[in-house]
């Protein structure tokens, strides 16, 4: 039996969430519950725990109702809490975006190693780029670099805009294109880039209603849909790659699990040389990474 409306306590809302969360399957309930709270409450963990039988103000008891419903329905913690971590920067997401995943990072982290010799005065282009979380760290990380991040959905830039301007990323140029046919129009005729990255659609068709509800019902499809194997975008990438990189230049992108040799094959198929596959943080193959000859 729940507790009466006056008898409600952040320890009391805490151990009811947590538990409801727990009967429907959601994955790590006492922590969206800890999450969920400190957003309402605007607390941290350790306040939380401070607080637990601080008693709840009607107003606070009403929100913590709405976003556990919303949770409960399978809503990502990410939109219910308006932003997601991304390389130490906070990223605002909603609906219109994919959630930035740690794993991602690894994408982040390979352009930048290989690309270490041209950091001082780096062009690189990010496309698919969705919330602008590479793009964007790509230009905090080498504030002397211009950064071109491009995207399909009008939707998805006004949220990567928003980060730029938010998180200032004042050396990034946003467009609206599919893949390479609006770089021009974006950076000028005959650009050439020293990077480019991408975290493209790549699960298969056919999977996308085996994936979690939370991914399912929620993230744009958009981002998500790779076609029939899932890799109908690496092979425009790599080919649209190779004409835009200078000589020595580096393609990286992300690729699904289970995809990796196949995309290296694409990558290497296409001209690219010293082709590497790097593990996310549950050692899967995470990034393909290749040199333009």
């Amino acid at each position: 039996m729940a507790p009466e409306p006056q008898s409600w306590t952040i320890g009391s809302l805490l151990k009811w969430a947590t538990d409801d969360f727990r009967t429907r399957g959601i994955e790590s309930p006492r922590l969206d519950a800890e999450l969920l709270v400190g957003h309402a409450l605007t607390l941290t963990r350790t306040e939380i725990i401070v607080q637990l039988d601080r008693p709840l103000m009607t107003v606070e008891l009403a929100k913590l109702r709405d976003l556990v419903k919303r949770r409960r329905a399978r809503e990502p913690i990410a939109y219910l809490r308006g932003f997601r971590e991304f390389y130490g920067r906070d990223f605002r997401v909603d609906k219109r975006v994919l959630i930035p995943r740690p794993d991602t990072e690894i994408l982040v982290e390979t352009a930048m190693k290989r690309s270490a010799g041209r950091s001082l005065s780096m062009r690189a282009l990010d496309l698919c780029t969705g919330s602008g979380c590479v793009a964007i760290t790509l230009a905090r990380e080498r504030p002397t670099s211009r950064v071109y991040a491009i995207d399909i959905s009008a939707d998805a830039l006004a949220v990567a805009r928003e980060n730029a301007l938010r998180l200032g990323a004042y050396n990034v140029a946003f467009g609206e294109s599919d893949l390479f046919a609006g770089v021009d129009a974006l950076c000028g005729a005959g650009t050439r880039f020293d990077v480019v990255t991408a975290n493209p659609p790549y699960i298969a068709t056919e999977e996308l209603q085996t994936l979690a509800p939370d991914i399912r019902e929620f993230e744009p499809r958009l981002a998500l849909d790779g076609g029939k194997d899932g890799l109908d975008f690496f092979q425009r990438i790599a080919e649209g790659a190779k004409e835009r990189l200078e000589p020595g230049g580096v393609l990286a992108v992300e690729v699904g699990a289970g995809e990796a040799e196949a995309v290296q094959g694409i990558f290497e198929a296409a001209g690219f040389t010293e082709v590497e596959r790097a593990k996310d943080y549950a050692r899967i193959e995470r990034v393909v990474s290749g040199l333009r000859a």
